[in-house]
Parts: C-alpha cells; sequence; structure tokens
C-alpha cells in the first residue's frame, strides 16, 4: 500500500503489508490453538460416552503416578492393578488424613505423596469451616486448564458461536497473595486457589481477563466487606469501557458485584455490557436459585454450571439440561451411597452419596459434597456433606418424591 503527501512532492511510504512469512505463522498459532481447543472436547466426548472404558484407561495412568511416591509404595499402588484392587488397599481419605503428608511436602520431600515438585501452595474458601491448604503441580494444573475450558469451547463450538470468545473477562477471582507460609526453608506468598490459578492461566480458553489477577492482588485485600468493595470498585474502573462478554467464578460473588454496582454506581452489569454468557460455579442450586438473580442483573445470558473446586475441574454443563457432566478421562469418580461404594458412572437415576475423587495429586479423596445421579451421566451435587444438608434432601425425597 502506497501514501502520499497532501502538499509538496509525493514521497513513498514504505508498504505496511503484513510479510507472507508472518501470516503464515499467526495461521499456523490459530490452527494448532483451534486443533488443541478441538480435541480436548472430543477426549471429553468419547469419555463420557464409554465412560467405564475411561475411568479404567485413566486409572492405569493415575496409578503409574502414585507408584512412584512413598505413599503409593506403602499402600501397595501397582500399575496393574484393576478398580477393585485399587479400592482394597487405597483408603478413603480427608484433608485431616493427607494433612501430615502436606507438611512433609512443606517440608521439602515432596515424594511422600506427589511425583514433582509442586509450583505453588494455593488455600480454599473454607466452605467447610477451614480453609484448606494443598499443594499445586504442573500435572493438577494441566487437569485444571483442560477441564475448564471446556465449558468454554463447547459454548463456542456447539452453542453461542464464535463471538462468546470475542471479548474479555470480568475477572471476579479472590485474591492469590493472602498468606505466607515457610515451604522448604525460604517465605512462599499463596493465596486462594481462585485467584492463583487465574494468575497462572490468565487466557483462559484464549479468553483474557480484565483487569489481570496481578493488578487485582496489589491491592494487597482480604476477605472483610471493605475489601470486597474496594477490590468491586477497582474491577469496575479498569473494566467499564472494555468488551466485556463473560464472567467466570463464584455465585455469590457474580451477584455480590452486581448489587454493589447497583448500591455505587446505580447500574447493573446489564446497563454497562453486553455479556452473552455466565460461567457459574462453586455452589449447589445454581440453576433454581441463583440463575434467576443473575439474569436480572446481567441481563439475557446464558448461565451455565461448572463443577471446579480447588481440588480439580471436574464437571460442566453441556447443554441445556441443567446438570454437570463429569470429566471422565481426567479425575476417577466414586461415590459412598447407602449401599457401598459404587463408580459414578453406575449410579441409577436417583442414586446419591459422598464423592470420592482421585486426580494427580489426591488418592481416593472425600472432598465433602454430595452428588445424585440425574441419569445418562447427567449429575447435580446438591450441598456440602453436612447432616442438615442430608436430612433435607431426604425429607423432600419423601415428601415430593423426584425432583423435576
Amino acid at each position: 500500500m502506497t501514501f502520499h503527501r497532501l502538499r509538496g512532492e509525493p514521497r513513498v511510504i514504505k508498504s505496511i503489508t503484513t510479510p507472507k512469512r508472518q501470516l503464515t505463522k499467526v495461521y499456523a498459532v490459530f490452527a494448532d490453538a483451534l486443533d488443541r481447543a478441538q480435541r480436548n472436547l472430543r477426549e471429553y466426548e468419547t469419555a463420557i460416552e464409554a465412560p467405564i472404558e475411561a475411568q479404567r484407561n485413566l486409572l492405569r495412568v493415575l496409578l503409574e503416578d502414585y507408584s512412584g511416591t512413598q505413599y503409593g509404595e506403602k499402600q501397595g499402588l501397582e500399575r496393574s492393578l484393576s478398580l477393585d484392587e485399587y479400592r482394597e488397599k487405597a483408603p478413603v481419605v480427608t484433608y485431616h488424613d493427607l494433612r501430615p503428608l502436606f507438611e512433609e511436602i512443606r517440608h521439602g520431600d515432596y515424594t511422600v505423596l506427589l511425583k514433582e515438585d509442586p509450583i505453588t501452595w494455593v488455600m480454599t474458601r473454607g466452605t467447610t469451616g477451614e480453609n484448606k491448604i494443598i499443594p499445586v503441580t504442573e500435572t493438577h494444573m494441566d487437569h485444571l486448564i483442560r477441564g475448564g475450558a471446556r465449558a468454554v469451547l463447547n459454548t463456542a463450538f456447539k452453542r453461542g458461536g464464535l463471538e462468546t470468545l470475542m471479548g474479555g473477562v470480568l475477572n471476579l477471582q479472590f485474591p492469590s497473595n493472602t498468606c505466607v507460609m515457610r515451604v522448604g526453608g525460604e517465605d512462599r506468598v499463596f493465596g486462594f486457589s481462585s485467584g492463583t490459578y487465574a494468575r497462572l492461566n490468565p487466557m483462559m480458553a484464549g479468553l483474557g481477563l480484565v483487569p489481570r489477577q496481578e493488578d487485582v492482588d496489589a491491592l494487597e485485600t482480604g476477605l472483610s466487606f471493605d475489601d470486597w468493595e474496594k477490590r468491586y470498585e477497582f474491577i469496575y474502573q479498569q473494566a467499564r469501557d472494555e468488551n466485556i462478554i463473560t464472567i467466570m467464578g463464584v455465585a455469590p460473588v457474580q451477584t455480590g458485584f452486581a448489587r454493589y454496582l447497583k448500591k455505587t454506581h446505580g447500574v447493573y452489569p446489564r446497563d454497562i455490557w453486553n455479556m452473552k454468557v455466565l460461567y457459574t460455579t462453586s455452589v449447589a442450586k445454581i440453576h433454581t436459585k441463583y440463575k434467576p438473580r443473575l439474569q436480572k442483573m446481567y441481563g439475557d445470558v446464558s448461565v451455565v454450571e461448572m463443577y471446579t473446586a480447588t481440588e480439580g475441574a471436574f464437571g460442566q454443563q453441556m447443554d441445556d439440561y441443567p446438570y454437570w457432566r463429569p470429566n471422565f478421562d481426567l479425575y476417577l469418580f466414586e461415590v459412598e451411597t447407602g449401599e457401598g461404594v459404587k463408580m459414578l458412572s453406575e449410579l441409577k437415576r436417583g442414586e446419591w452419596g459422598r464423592l470420592i475423587i482421585s486426580t494427580p495429586i489426591l488418592p481416593r479423596y472425600k472432598i465433602g459434597d454430595l452428588v445424585e445421579a440425574m441419569g445418562k451421566n447427567y449429575y447435580r451435587v446438591f450441598g456440602r456433606d453436612k447432616p442438615r444438608v442430608v436430612w433435607e434432601h431426604r425429607l423432600y425425597r419423601l415428601l415430593f418424591g423426584w425432583p423435576l
């Protein structure tokens, strides 16, 4: 392309056309990203169609890792174990059972439980009364990224169109720099898992966070009412002129941010941004309790449930049914029912129990969630494993029968 001066002698300006080699490189990067995204969804679909086979294949991978740890050696977790043998040898554990091993890892010996050295540590929100602190490895992050991206990719490729990828993600994650802990003889700063994962993976399925997690952390805030309002105001100022198309995060935080905007600035998020979809997680009853509120605040948006936690990205809603479907290729799922322990995929419609997961860092870990099968590998988490929740569920089923 050639430009000329408006006055005087014309002067040829050097072409600004992008070199062909550079364009080829850009196309190659895009094609590679598209291929990886489609492969990720194909792996999910293959597993959901044959969950028993997928879980057996995954177990071999997990045992390969477990067998190289002191914990695996002690429990006899050999590579060749069947699912039944794995259950017999590996006990169901809780955070309290694993805490002494985490302490040993913190003092420098990661092989007591892990196959690789942790890259960081994260903290839960404390929904059961205390903040759990667990190590994060590269493999753990890889599973989180692959599993966490599936709801977004599925929406883009099969439900909402590629326009759901054309913009930014409003970052309402918790801070990742709230505590200091001695690890391997050095002081390490760490914080909540959602903020840490956002910092380590700032481009979820190609979508960029607004504002950056590093900028949120720079506020040096905690979880007090004033701290939340300080973060909300900062996020609003940083994002109000940006093309925000979605949010990913905890449902109560999403509604809390919207209420703050209405109280402080007289507007809801729907009045500022034209969002396409909300990815909502970390609480029960998202579609019955939170979806109506979110759509009132954020506009006519799709609300997609994701079953994610500090311990992993376990499943996601993939169609119009208000339930999540498991990532059978990434995590091993068992359920402690009234009739004994079963594989999640073996549950019949209406069966429920306490979820047990096996991940790259947690073998047969009782995560503290109550799960119910809705049929055809659709599931819902209806609450935390507390006596009140269990009795409410039993009473509801007794009075009203099967939930519609």
